[in-house]
C-alpha cells in the first residue's frame, strides 16, 4: 500500500464516530510515551468532533477501499490556520498519509491565511521528523505539566496564485 492508495476529501459530520475511532486509536501510542491515559484527543467526546465538522473548521480524511484512515483539522484564528488532531490509523502509519493529509490541508486554507500553526509533544519525534519535512519551523517550547512539553511550530504558506 502507498499513499496514493488513499483519497483525501472533506469530511462531515457523519464522519464523526469514524474519525473518533482513529482518533482513539492513533493517540494510544501517545498516551503511552507521555504515561498519560487522559490527553485531550484521547477524552475528546463523539459531540466534541460532530461540533468540529459542523462548524467553520476544515476537516479532511483520507479513505482508502471504503476504510476512514487519518483525518486532520483546522481552524482559524484571523490570518492563521491553527492545525490539530492529525491522525491515521495504527496499522497504516508511516506510509506518506499523514504528509499528504497536510499537504492537502495547506492547499485548501493558502488562499485563506498566512500561517499554519501547530503543537505537539517534545517526545513524539515521528510528528517532529514529518512537521519538519513538511517545512515546519519551532517557534518555542511550552512546559504544561511534568512530563510534557509541547513543540509549537509554523509555517508561511505562500498563495496558490503566487506559486511558482
Amino acid at each position: 500500500m502507498n499513499a496514493d492508495e488513499v483519497r483525501i476529501e472533506p469530511a462531515a459530520e457523519p464522519d464523526a464516530g469514524e474519525i473518533l475511532t482513529v482518533q482513539r486509536a492513533a493517540y494510544l501510542a501517545e498516551a503511552q510515551l507521555y504515561g498519560d491515559p487522559f490527553i485531550p484527543p484521547l477524552v475528546e467526546s463523539y459531540a466534541q468532533v460532530a461540533k468540529a465538522l459542523a462548524g467553520d473548521s476544515v476537516v479532511l480524511k483520507a479513505v482508502r477501499d471504503g476504510r476512514l484512515v487519518g483525518a486532520v483539522r483546522a481552524r482559524f484564528n484571523e490570518r492563521t490556520c491553527l492545525v490539530g488532531r492529525l491522525v491515521v490509523a495504527p496499522d497504516l502509519q508511516g506510509r506518506g498519509i499523514g504528509g499528504r493529509l497536510m499537504r492537502e490541508l495547506e492547499e485548501r486554507v493558502a488562499g485563506r491565511t498566512d500561517a499554519c500553526v501547530l503543537f505537539t509533544g517534545h517526545l513524539s519525534d515521528g510528528n517532529l521528523r514529518l512537521y519538519r519535512r513538511l517545512g515546519y519551523a519551532e517557534t518555542r517550547r511550552e512546559r504544561v505539566a511534568d512530563h510534557l512539553i509541547l513543540v509549537h511550530m509554523r509555517k508561511v504558506l505562500v498563495p496558490a496564485s503566487s506559486a511558482g
